[in-house]
């Protein structure tokens, strides 16, 4: 039984000396064979590095999965309290003398820059937080943020956390459908958004898709859309609409400097109860419609905190003044939500974000941030570090001043052998061992938007190196590995990850969709009262940990979790497309990417057949279709048009047998397809074609 037994296990909040002071390195840490109530209480000791407006009387209380419900468990943490998740982040880093520290360093693609002191990010955010008061928005509220990663995008974050409104930030490379669905399923009444953002050294436009969206959304259309809040970052020419849909006798279009650059600068902030919902982050699953996970209040922020302390800050408190924390992640994928906003603002952190890609206006980029802003820890994507390989293939120049760094980590997927040992000896360069050996420590995190924080990770202090292993439990967390049954496996047997001891960041509930939240994470083991991750994974003989990959039909593709099946209905939505099956192929930088099958229909068989060139024009199109219906993050890496896709008796895709045939390995069982004979012929057409690309080794 995982978690508590239905009950209750009661505390009260204990002093705290505040995130900056506080020696968590020195803590007792629980471990697996730790009790329950010395788990909690190691978590009454993480909550108390916040500031709580009233003090919880419950640490945590747990009521199981439900079958017959079809329902997850109920779980709470820090019942009673309330808090304010921006003062938390902002406020009270003034009250505590720090107001002139530096909370960002933004660095436009550009090369415009600003540093934003935490005084400075308090008057914005109080702005920010009376204008949304003014236009109507209230606690429970939920407003959707499409920007790039600006200030203003942490402002209106923050802004909405200190009003109590839910906020939900998408990522600004997403099409205008897919920023409709999260409008729509949120219910949102206010789009906050950009006229354009700067990307691969040109000013995107940005507006078109928000209008897009919003169209038959508004509140004249029935919907619940009243108004679109623009930030004007890149001066693009954009349409605007006046209409008054609400009666405030205010625009539908409205500008951020008109607006918040108005209001103003003092705010008194409203607490909230501990379990009051956040923020909604949406993940695709297999069933085609992202999910919209919950994260509350009270616990998310103590998860956000503790861990981002614990991998991050300097494990001697008299130094971590000198920490600049750099998370290269999009603010709106929850790596950045846990570690370049509430993370590292809830410790007292200075941090760097940047707006644009890595290799504009050169591949060095990020090396010239690093040496600017004297970066401590480096949090990236594997597949980054994969392009860096293959920018410079003789090694970072000596010209970069890299000494900085203290740490670097890795989230989004394991990092192979060949990647983490280029970070250690070429960005950690600078960090040896007497011996001369690299020494940079490597956290090489697995967590999930479920989670809400990392679960699983190398410690920054461990000298046991294994690239590709996420090692043991970040403190408070339980997780195995094991079987259909539930029993462990043994040391190298892949098997499923399940937390088997949840923290308190972990997501609540699928918003508008409870039963989907018991069906996609908890009906495998509702008996045991286990989370199934949904990874595959496997312990080592010194029980380490590593991740295998997905089992269910999605395709990571650099840390973007993208499901096969809303990309399958993109193409089927193409005219000439009758069928398709996606599946995650191989690929030496992002780590996946997805490969598109299509059966087209007969009048484009006919014309691809008799004109190669109409062909190279469709599959051309078809791609650029799937990036316009979700974005072209999801756009496929090839399109191969085949007679028939492999399914079973049940009419279920087998994208695996996709995967194996496309790259080339064994095949899995094919007695249960109810079209053996496509296989051979898909076998065929992938080798004529020669797509997929040679694998790495990536042995340990």
């Amino acid at each position: 039984m995982s978690d508590l037994s239905p009950g209750e296990h009661k505390s009260v909040l204990r002093t705290s000396t505040g995130p900056a002071a506080a020696d968590i390195h020195q803590w007792v840490e629980p471990t697996t064979r730790s009790s329950e109530a010395e788990r909690l209480d190691f978590w009454d000791r993480a909550a108390g590095l916040l500031d709580w407006h009233t003090p919880w009387h419950t640490t945590h209380s747990w009521t199981p999965p439900q079958k017959e419900e079809r329902r997850g468990p109920e779980i709470r943490w820090f019942e009673g309290g309330r808090l304010n998740a921006a003062v938390n982040c902002v406020d009270r880093h003034i009250t505590a003398g720090r107001g002139d520290q530096v909370a960002l360093h933004f660095e436009g693609e550009p090369g415009d820059a600003e540093s934003v002191t935490y005084a400075d990010l308090k008057r914005r955010v109080s702005q920010a937080a009376n204008a949304l008061e003014g236009l109507g928005i209230e606690a429970g509220d939920r407003v959707v943020i499409y920007l790039p990663v600006l200030v203003e995008t942490i402002v209106i974050t923050l802004a909405c956390a200190r009003i109590g409104a839910v906020h939900q930030l998408v990522f600004g490379g997403f099409s205008a459908e897919a920023l409709k669905f999260r409008i729509e399923d949120t219910g949102a009444k206010l789009l906050v958004t950009t006229d354009g953002q700067y990307r691969r050294g040109s000013a995107v436009p940005v507006k078109s898709n928000a209008d897009a969206a919003v169209d038959g959304l508004t509140a004249e259309a029935g919907g619940t859309v009243e108004h679109v809040l623009v930030v004007r970052r890149t001066g693009s020419a954009v349409s605007w609409s006046n209409a008054d849909l609400n009666g405030d006798g205010l625009g539908r279009d409205l500008w951020w400097h008109d607006i918040v650059g108005n209001a103003s600068a003092e705010h008194r902030p409203q607490f909230f109860d501990a379990e009051t919902p956040l923020f909604i982050m949406y993940t695709s699953g297999t069933t085609g419609k992202p999910k919209g996970l919950v994260h509350t209040t009270g616990g998310y922020l103590t998860g956000a905190l503790f861990s981002h302390l614990r991998l991050f800050a300097h494990p001697n408190p008299d130094r971590r003044a000198d920490d600049v924390h750099w998370c290269t992640a999009d603010l709106a994928w929850v790596t950045a939500h846990t570690y370049e906003i509430y993370g590292p603002l809830a410790a007292g952190a200075t941090q760097v974000i940047y707006e644009g890609v890595p290799n504009v206006p050169n591949a060095g980029r990020h090396f010239d941030i690093i040496q600017k802003h004297r970066v401590t820890s480096y949090y990236t994507a594997p597949t980054l570090v994969r392009s860096l390989m293959g920018w410079f293939p003789d090694g970072v120049p000596a010209e970069f001043d890299l000494s900085s760094l203290r740490v670097a980590g890795t989230v989004g997927e394991a990092v192979n052998p060949e990647a983490a040992t280029w970070l250690r000896t070429q960005i950690g360069r600078e960090t040896r061992t007497p011996d001369g050996e690299p020494a940079l420590p490597l956290v090489d995190t697995w967590w999930q938007s479920e989670s809400g924080s990392a679960v699983l990770s190398p410690r920054p202090e461990s000298t046991r190196h294994k690239p590709g292993s996420v090692a043991q439990e970040m403190p408070g967390w339980q997780v195995d590995v094991v079987n259909d049954h539930g029993a462990p496996t043994v040391p190298g047997e892949q098997g499923h990850v399940v937390i088997t001891r949840t923290g308190p960041s972990m997501a609540r509930t699928v918003w508008g969709n409870p039963q989907r939240y018991y069906s996609s994470y908890w009906e495998k083991y509702a008996d045991e009262g286990w989370f199934l991750a949904g990874d595959a994974g496997q312990r080592d003989a010194d029980g380490d940990i590593w991740i295998l990959g997905r089992t269910d039909d999605a395709i990571n593709v650099s840390g973007h979790l993208l499901s096969t099946i809303e990309i399958e209905s993109a193409l089927v939505s193409h005219p000439d497309v009758v069928e398709a099956g996606v599946a995650p192929a191989y690929d030496a930088t992002s780590g996946h990417a997805p490969v598109a099958f299509v059966v087209l229909t007969e009048a484009a068989y006919v014309r691809t057949q008799q004109d190669s060139a109409a062909e190279s024009e469709l599959l051309h199109v078809l791609r650029n279709h799937v990036g316009q219906a979700i974005g072209p993050v999801a756009k496929p890496r090839s399109v191969i048009p085949v007679p028939e896709v492999p399914k079973t008796r049940s009419g279920k895709i087998m994208r695996r047998l996709l995967t194996q045939l496309h790259d080339g390995e064994p095949l899995g069982d094919t007695t249960s397809l109810q079209n053996e004979p496509c296989v051979p012929q898909i076998k065929q057409m992938c080798q004529t074609r020669r797509t997929a690309p040679a694998k790495e080794n990536t042995s340990v």
